[in-house]
């Protein structure tokens, strides 16, 4: 048998009639469906670190707290006079880009999850807020800042984001690690699978694969023909898969984005993310070629 009749002729296998097809098939749809979800919760986690330090990490908050007074003109004006105090302690630093207070209607809107809709803040002792964002790698001295603003005013009160922030990347670290370990996990019970699906139908097609042999097919031929038929499984399982996974992702984003002012509302997918995500078909399809590919020829230096 020539080189160019044994490239030529495709079908000396039966793969397309292996019971295991449809199981293989079925696998992999699963696999990419929890690779596509799981790969979309670390790609969000990534971008919402991302908005954390570019939004969080350059700013801080400067707390002024109400005068305590019967009459409440007196003390609102009190309030006042004690964050003009803090306003000018901070846009004197030069580690400080910009200082803005929250105005009554920002105030109102923070504090309406608490308090409901319709209050009237000129009849609360409310809190003042300003808004203090940092200049670009600045690194202030919290400690002697917190010191100046409680020598400027005794009621105003530092808050850097970072302690509570460091807690909160701890935690999305950690959702991270894990969601890349059931990636792993995916993986290799994939891999596993289309292994043990191979060498089934290996030894189904054992007589078969004796008598090319003997007609002078070698190892890397029969590897390829195993290679190609799953890796069209792999890719229509992917594919599949990909299609169960997407309405999915958008159903788990629909209901995020449902957690107004949440921190889980910031997590985002980009073009570059759905990209990725829509390729895992083609991924799939590699993985199952390759794994496929080595299994038989491993297989069949044992075998023969």
């Amino acid at each position: 048998m020539s080189n160019k009749n044994l490239i030529s002729r495709k079908q000396e296998l039966p793969l397309k009639d292996d019971s295991s097809s449809l199981f293989l098939q079925v696998m992999i749809c699963i696999a990419v469906f929890l690779f596509a979800v799981t790969l979309a919760g670390v790609l969000s986690i990534n971008s919402m670190l991302v908005t954390w330090n570019e939004s969080i990490l350059g700013s801080l908050t400067v707390q002024i707290m109400p005068v305590n007074d019967a009459n409440v003109q007196k003390a609102q004006k009190g309030t006042l006079e004690h964050q003009q105090k803090a306003l000018e302690v901070l846009q004197s630093l030069p580690e400080v880009e910009s200082v803005t207070p929250l105005t009554d209607k920002q105030l109102q809107k923070l504090i309406q999850p608490w308090l409901g809709d319709g209050v009237d803040l000129k009849n609360l002792p409310i809190p003042r807020i300003l808004d203090v964002k940092l200049k670009a790698d600045a690194e202030p001295d919290f400690a002697k800042l917190a010191e100046k603003l409680a020598e400027a005013s005794p009621l105003a009160t530092l808050d850097n984001h970072k302690l509570w922030l460091n807690k909160l990347i701890k935690f999305a670290d950690g959702l991270k690690m894990l969601a890349l370990t059931v990636l792993v996990l995916v993986i290799a019970v994939t891999s596993g699978a289309i292994t043990y699906s191979t060498r089934t139908s290996l030894g189904l097609h054992q007589y078969i694969i004796e008598i090319l042999h003997t007609l002078g097919a070698k190892d890397a031929y029969i590897a390829q023909q195993y290679a190609k038929h799953i890796g069209m499984l792999g890719f229509v399982g992917g594919i599949i898969g990909i299609m169960l996974a997407v309405p999915t992702i958008f159903m788990i984003s629909r209901l995020s984005e449902q957690i107004e002012g949440g921190i889980i509302s910031e997590a985002r997918l980009s073009i570059g993310d759905w990209l990725e995500i829509l390729s895992l078909p083609a991924f799939a399809a590699v993985i199952a070629m390759v794994t496929a590919y080595y299994t038989v020829k491993r297989t069949l230096e044992k075998m023969m």
